[in-house]
C-alpha cells in the first residue's frame, strides 16, 4: 500500500508541467487593454464574410490586431511576433489563416491555433484576444 502511494505521489509529480521556462522566454509583449467594436458591414472588413480570411487593425495592441474568419469562427491575435521583440519586421503579415513575420527568421503563425509552424525551437504562441459576435458587429477583447 505504501508502495502504491509512492507511486502515486511521484507520478502526481511528473505528470504536473510547468511553463515558467516558457513564460520566461515569452516576455516581448506587453499586456495592453484591448476593446474594440468592428462593423462586419464596412468595406475594409468584408473579407471576413468569407472562411480563410484575415485582417489587420492598425494602432490595437503592441502592433496591430490580426482577426481572422474560418467560416464559423473568428480569431483574434496581436500582431506582434511574441518571439521577437518589437520592432518593424515583428510585425506579422496576414495571409489568409497564417502569417508571417519579416525578420530574417520568417516565423509563420496560424491563425485558428496561434501556433508557431515548424517551432525552430521557439515556444511563444500568438497573444490571443476574445471575440465577441454581436449582430454584425464583433467585440475585441483582453
Amino acid at each position: 500500500m505504501k508502495l502504491f502511494i509512492c507511486s502515486l505521489f511521484l507520478l502526481t509529480l511528473t505528470a504536473c508541467s510547468s511553463n515558467s521556462v516558457n513564460d520566461r522566454n515569452c516576455n516581448f509583449l506587453l499586456d495592453i487593454g484591448v476593446n474594440v467594436s468592428i462593423d462586419l458591414s464596412l468595406p475594409q472588413y468584408s473579407q471576413l464574410a468569407f472562411a480563410g480570411n484575415s485582417v489587420y487593425i492598425e494602432n490595437q495592441g503592441n502592433a496591430g490586431i490580426i482577426v481572422a474568419s474560418t467560416g464559423v469562427d473568428f480569431y483574434a491575435w496581436d500582431a506582434a511576433d511574441p518571439n521577437h521583440a518589437l520592432s518593424d519586421c515583428s510585425v506579422i503579415i496576414p495571409s489568409g489563416l497564417n502569417g508571417t513575420c519579416s525578420c530574417g527568421d520568417e516565423n509563420r503563425y496560424n491563425f485558428v491555433t496561434g501556433t508557431l509552424e515548424g517551432n525552430n525551437g521557439l515556444n511563444c504562441p500568438l497573444k490571443n484576444y476574445r471575440v465577441q459576435v454581436n449582430g454584425n458587429s464583433l467585440l475585441i477583447f483582453n
